[in-house]
């Protein structure tokens, strides 16, 4: 079933993003507004086809809140991609998407991710396999950005050639990282390409979305089906909401949900697979706009184990 054309138009997303949106922070954000489609972080097929793949199979482990849930994948091994595929089908995600955009550098030197941008062949190949495994049982996507070094918009055209589900474009090249404004006019341009090349394959924009709002701002000015929203999720957890009541969150209100997030983590990698560093990330995200909420965050982010951290949270004491 293609759950992507039941969603309505514009539908919003929650990027993945690695050692963040884990099922504790998805959970997190479907009781605080919840997107239309969510996403995991992204997973390596070659350790899932291997003897540690154990560890991996946690990154994927969702509730059935989070549904509609896509299963973000990356790699080189052909068979690898047909064989996940096929998993990740009878593991019952919404639908199963390629990393080809991360910029990262280590993986970028192994050929994966937004290298393929330079390996039109093997880029090929891996949405074909990863196709063939799916059956057609659930959409195949493909999340990229719009260049390596350069803007070339020829690579977008060749995606489209492949009978996607569905595009989605980072409006920023490899190269220029997260370091400068995206590219909107560019990622409208992809759009009109898909108009021309693949109609039924939906466009979806991605890159310095701030909130629901803004999104809707930018779907409606370049005809996009959607909009996904990644760090702009660290400002507001609301930020899939009409409208947010971050803003006039009070300091008490913002140390209860960081309790709350805190106590799922524990529960959810009781057995230590997450490192409690991870946590500090969304301490920023909670602990902030209040008096003394610097200090605050800088006594949580000494804590050495959940039960430190809650006990700290619990004295509410700058």
């Amino acid at each position: 079933m293609n759950i992507l054309q039941q969603l309505p138009r514009p539908f919003f997303v929650l990027a993945p993003m690695d050692d963040v949106t884990d099922t504790v922070f998805r959970q997190i954000v479907v009781d605080a507004a919840k997107p239309g489609l969510f996403f995991t972080e992204f997973v390596n097929v070659d350790g899932l086809q291997s003897p540690g793949r154990d560890k991996l199979i946690k990154k994927l482990q969702f509730t059935t809140k989070e549904q509609p849930l896509i299963a973000q994948i990356w790699g080189k091994n052909l068979e690898n991609f047909r064989r996940t595929a096929a998993e990740l089908v009878e593991m019952g995600f919404a639908g199963i998407d390629l990393n080809m955009g991360c910029p990262d550098k280590t993986v970028v030197k192994n050929g994966c991710c937004s290298a393929l941008i330079n390996n039109r062949e093997l880029a090929s190949q891996i949405i074909k396999a990863t196709q063939e495994g799916a059956a057609g049982r659930v959409p195949v996507s493909v999340k990229t950005r719009v260049g390596f070094n350069h803007v070339d918009m020829s690579w977008i055209e060749f995606l489209l050639e492949h009978n996607l589900d569905m595009l989605i474009v980072h409006g920023r090249t490899r190269k220029e990282m997260s370091e400068v404004p995206a590219h909107w006019d560019l990622i409208g341009q992809a759009r009109e390409l898909r108009d021309k090349i693949s109609p039924n394959t939906l466009i979806v924009g991605n890159g310095d979305v701030e909130n629901r709002a803004h999104g809707l701002e930018l779907a409606k000015k370049y005809g996009l089906d959607g909009i996904m929203i990644g760090r702009g999720i660290f400002r507001d957890p609301f930020a899939f909401a009409a409208e947010s009541p971050w803003p006039a969150y009070t300091k008490q209100q913002r140390i209860d949900l960081y309790r709350k997030h805190v106590e799922l983590f524990a529960k959810t990698w009781a057995a230590g697979e997450r490192n409690i560093q991870t946590l500090n990330k969304f301490c920023k995200v909670y602990i902030s706009d209040f008096d003394g909420a610097k200090e605050f965050r800088e006594r949580l982010m000494t804590a050495k184990s959940t039960d430190e951290l809650l006990s700290l949270l619990d004295q509410n004491q700058l």
